[in-house]
C-alpha cells in the first residue's frame, strides 16, 4: 500500500483518495457501502466540498464511527466571511465532526490573504485557532492563482488538476509545491472521464509527489482502484508509448468538463457538451445518443452567446464556438431520420 504525506501538514495518506464529488449522484445507502467498502480497503483520505449537494453528509453517516482514522478535506466556495462561518458550521454537522482536518477555499477567482474587506482569510485563520480547521488549503483551475497561493506561505495545500494529459505549467507547479513543502492533491486525475485507462492514469501519477483523488461512483471502478493496493501499476514501456498515443489525441483545446462555466442562462449543460466530441469517441456512442442525450444537445440551437460561460473559463477556451463545433458532431452521429 502506497503511502504519501501532504507536504507540511505531516497527514500521511493512502496514494488512492476518494473523490466524493460522484457520490452525490448514488442513493444514500449505495453511497454509504461505497465508502465504507473504501475505508474498509484501505482508504483513508477523502475529499468533498460543501457545494456536492448531500457528499458531506454520506460521508457522515458511513464514517463517523472511525473519524479518528481518517483524513477529511472539504471546501468553501465562500465570498465573505460570514457565509464562511456558514458553511463551516454546516460542514461540521453534516460530516458528523468536530473539526476539518484540511479546509479548502473553493476555486476562488482570486488568492485571500489576511487583512482583506471580504474576511476571509482572516475567519480561516480564526477557525484554525480555534480548532475547527487543522489545515489551510485552496483549490483552483487558474494557473495565476496556484502560482500566488504557493508563493504566498499561506497555504499547506494545494488542489489542481493533474493527470497525464499535464503541460510544463503543471508540472512547474508540481515542482514549486515540493520545494515550498506544500501538499498537491491532484484533482481531475481521469481529465474529468476522458482518460479511460485507470492503470495508466495510476502508474503515471506514481511518479510524482501528488495524491489523487480519484472521482468515484460505481463499486466496479472503486474495485480497480482497491486493486491498484495489492498491485500498483508501474510505468512500462508500453504504457508511455500508449500515454503518448493519448496525448496526441487529445492536444490542442478541450473542455475538462469542470463545470465553472455554468449556470447558463439558455439551460445548455456546457460541461457534457462541450465535449461531446470526445465522449461519443472515448465510450459507447449509443449512451449518448438517447432522446434524453439528443434533447440535452438541442439546447445549443438556443445559445444567447452572451460570452457568459467563456469569460469564466478557467482554461480560456472560446466556449461558445465549440459547442457550435460538438453539436455538428454530435449531428454526424445520428441516422437522418433521427436528427434533431
Amino acid at each position: 500500500m502506497e503511502l504519501i504525506r501532504l507536504g507540511k501538514t505531516e497527514l500521511v495518506v493512502n496514494k488512492n483518495g476518494f473523490g466524493a464529488l460522484p457520490v452525490q449522484r448514488v442513493a444514500q445507502e449505495d453511497a454509504c457501502r461505497l465508502l465504507r467498502k473504501a475505508f474498509d480497503g484501505g482508504i483513508n483520505y477523502f475529499d468533498t466540498a460543501r457545494a456536492y449537494s448531500d457528499s458531506e453528509e454520506k460521508i457522515g453517516l458511513s464514517l463517523s464511527d472511525v473519524r479518528s482514522r481518517i483524513v477529511i478535506s472539504t471546501k468553501t466556495a465562500a465570498k465573505k466571511a460570514d457565509d464562511f462561518w456558514r458553511d463551516l458550521e454546516t460542514s461540521l454537522k453534516t460530516l458528523r465532526t468536530d473539526h476539518i482536518d484540511i479546509y479548502q477555499f473553493h476555486n476562488p477567482p482570486f488568492c485571500p490573504r489576511p487583512g482583506e474587506e471580504n474576511g476571509l482569510y482572516d475567519a480561516m485563520l480564526s477557525a484554525r485557532e480555534q480548532g475547527m480547521v487543522r489545515h489551510i488549503g485552496i483549490t483552483n483551475h487558474r494557473l495565476s492563482v496556484a502560482r500566488e497561493a504557493i508563493e504566498s506561505g499561506l497555504y499547506e495545500t494545494l488542489q489542481f488538476p493533474f493527470s497525464y494529459l499535464a503541460g510544463d505549467q503543471e508540472l512547474s507547479l508540481v515542482a514549486s509545491c515540493a520545494d515550498k513543502d506544500m501538499g498537491f492533491i491532484c484533482m481531475k486525475a481521469l481529465a474529468g472521464g476522458l482518460i479511460t485507462h485507470a492503470a495508466a492514469a495510476y502508474a503515471y501519477l506514481a511518479q510524482y509527489p501528488v495524491e489523487p483523488i480519484w472521482g468515484i461512483q460505481r463499486e466496479e471502478e472503486l474495485d480497480e482502484f482497491l486493486s491498484f493496493q495489492l498491485d500498483p501499476p508501474s510505468m512500462t514501456e508500453e504504457t508511455e508509448r500508449f500515454i503518448l498515443r493519448e496525448r496526441e489525441e487529445l492536444s490542442g483545446d478541450f473542455c475538462r468538463g469542470c463545470g465553472y462555466c455554468l449556470p447558463c442562462p439558455a439551460g445548455i449543460e456546457i460541461n457534457t457538451c462541450a465535449r461531446m466530441s470526445l465522449l461519443l469517441r472515448r465510450s459507447p456512442a449509443q449512451r449518448w445518443l438517447t432522446p434524453e442525450k439528443q434533447a440535452m444537445m438541442r439546447k445549443i440551437e438556443g445559445c444567447l452567446h452572451c460570452n457568459s460561460c467563456k469569460s469564466r473559463c478557467p482554461y480560456g477556451l472560446d466556449t461558445p464556438a465549440l459547442l457550435e463545433k460538438n453539436y455538428r458532431d454530435y449531428l454526424t452521429f445520428l441516422p437522418e431520420k433521427e436528427e434533431i
